[in-house]
């Protein structure tokens, strides 16, 4: 994408009022308002609240929106000329329970408050196979630490990726550290009795992924 693109897409994101784009210091220093306050200050119901962590062009996060109108999403991503594809669609398609905040996932527990947030959907991460990329890997334990300040008590995560390693990475820590998991699969459109929203909702790369014949791995877990 081109930085004139690039830069049209950064301008547009400030005239959107479902995309909300806080400074760091305003997240560290709890200046951020609608920390615990997303359901009453934006979306203006009581309805469970859902963030998709590292949500890329906002697919799957406008997706689950459509599909689960008595639900509420926030997409999540730093950069926000991709996210750009998902707000302009939610507000072309006029979905009204679909936001996006672009910030570092890794302050996430500076933008919701303790028991804010129901579900938590990983897709599709960066699998930072590297050993020195692990304190980026985004089910490492410090993540799992930081999403379970924000979770409700029975709040569950899911993983959705083409990694084999991202997924055999997640499952042994996981039972390593006495988590729950609901479900795991190596193969989710190959396996019959597949979560439906997992199967229902395909983001561009993972049509791509299904075309060049890649396993698709899922797990739905709680954290203890």
């Amino acid at each position: 994408m081109g930085s004139k693109n690039k830069l049209k897409r950064f301008r547009e994101n400030e005239t959107f009022d479902n995309v909300f784009q806080p400074s760091r210091e305003e997240l560290v220093e709890g200046q951020f308002s609608l920390k615990g306050n997303w359901n009453k200050s934006f979306f203006k119901n009581e309805h469970p609240l859902i963030l998709e962590l590292g949500c890329g062009k906002g697919e799957y996060s406008v997706a689950l929106a459509q599909k689960y109108p008595n639900k509420n999403f926030i997409g999540i991503d730093i950069k926000g000329a991709r996210f750009w594809r998902g707000a302009k669609t939610a507000i072309e398609e006029n979905i009204p329970n679909v936001a996006f905040l672009r910030m570092q996932i890794e302050l996430v527990e500076h933008a919701f408050a303790a028991n804010e947030v129901d579900e938590i959907w990983i897709t599709f991460p960066d699998p930072q196979i590297k050993y020195k990329r692990t304190k980026h890997r985004m089910t490492n334990a410090d993540f799992l630490a930081r999403y379970k300040k924000i979770l409700k008590e029975d709040g569950v995560i899911n993983l959705k990726t083409d990694s084999e390693f991202m997924h055999g990475y997640t499952l042994g820590l996981l039972h390593g550290a006495g988590h729950e998991v609901l479900y795991a699969n190596h193969n989710v459109y190959k396996q019959e009795g597949s979560p439906e929203e997992v199967t229902s909702i395909q983001t561009f790369y993972e049509s791509q992924y299904l075309q060049e014949n890649k396993a698709i791995t899922y797990i739905r877990f709680k954290l203890k």
